[in-house]
């Protein structure tokens, strides 16, 4: 056990990766350019199509246990006990305004029915419904959960290539065989994400492929065990965690984002990655 995991209480019950609460992959990818990064996403964020996300993940039953009841109102449990008329109003500002009519309900991430701007704003300013980040944009969007490791098909985003053309080619420079997602997720000040997990360990017979980065710094993206006991801050500019793990983000007094891009991994570095951490080098 090294010094810093030590420090951390331990592995616990994480699930990680290799024995390790998650891998710091600064020694294999250059982060060199991250302040220049970090200057373009500041000026090009005030010109994007942002959205906000994750209001419905209690309802989709990925929140840890011990966050189920933090008083934090999730969406779709809103929704679920709207009286005909709010509902009929809510629906209104949607796309399609007919579906509140057709039932079953089912709005929000990975349903048929995303919300709209004008939707998200109405639950939270008339119902109080909370979004944990209310900075999201996909420079690489995917349909479903299930296709976030695919590339075939997908392009970057009009949008990402204008304001962001960096950042778009340091994501490409990443040692993927292929991109399914590339998506920025930003938190206000004094907001939090909860400790959810995106994968029911033992779901997959392999840990998702993913590299997250934070140009900044300080994102306070953390991962606790099953039963809440262990607490790991993730303080690596560019890592891949094993999102098994129930993981969250801390409250700050500021904006925070970083941007996780999920694809297959080049063979080479998957395994040039392992090697070094199974030879004990330090995460």
């Amino acid at each position: 056990m090294t010094k810093r995991e030590k420090e951390q209480g331990g592995r616990g019950r994480l699930v990680g990766i290799w024995g390790r609460p998650f891998i710091d992959l600064s020694p294999f990818i250059d982060t060199g350019s991250f302040a220049e990064l970090d200057q373009e996403i500041s000026l090009a964020l005030p010109n994007l199509p942002t959205s906000y996300t994750g209001a419905t993940l209690k309802w989709m039953g990925v929140v840890a246990p011990w966050a189920m009841d933090d008083g934090y109102l999730d969406a779709m449990h809103v929704i679920e006990k709207l009286p005909r008329e709010e509902l009929l109003r809510f629906a209104a500002l949607g796309d399609d305004p007919q579906v509140a009519l057709d039932g079953p309900l089912a709005f929000g991430d990975e349903t048929d029915h995303p919300f709209t701007m004008a939707q998200m704003r109405y639950l939270s300013f008339r119902h109080g419904v909370y979004f944990p980040w209310k900075v999201c944009f996909h420079l690489l969007e995917n349909d479903r959960w299930e296709d976030k490791h695919h590339g075939s098909g997908k392009s970057f985003d009009d949008a990402a290539c204008e304001h962001l053309p960096k950042t778009v080619a340091f994501i490409k420079s990443l040692p993927f065989k292929e991109i399914g997602r590339a998506v920025l997720f930003g938190l206000m000040p004094n907001d939090h994400a909860p400790p959810h997990r995106d994968t029911e360990p033992g779901a997959a017979l392999s840990v998702a492929q993913s590299i997250s980065f934070d140009p900044r710094g300080g994102k306070g993206l953390y991962l606790k065990d099953a039963d809440g006991g262990s607490h790991t801050t993730i303080d690596a500019p560019v890592y891949w965690f094993n999102d098994m793990d129930y993981h969250g983000v801390l409250p700050a007094k500021h904006f925070r984002y970083s941007i996780r891009v999920d694809g297959v991994f080049e063979p080479s570095f998957a395994k040039k990655v392992e090697a070094a951490v199974r030879m004990g080098a330090r995460p």
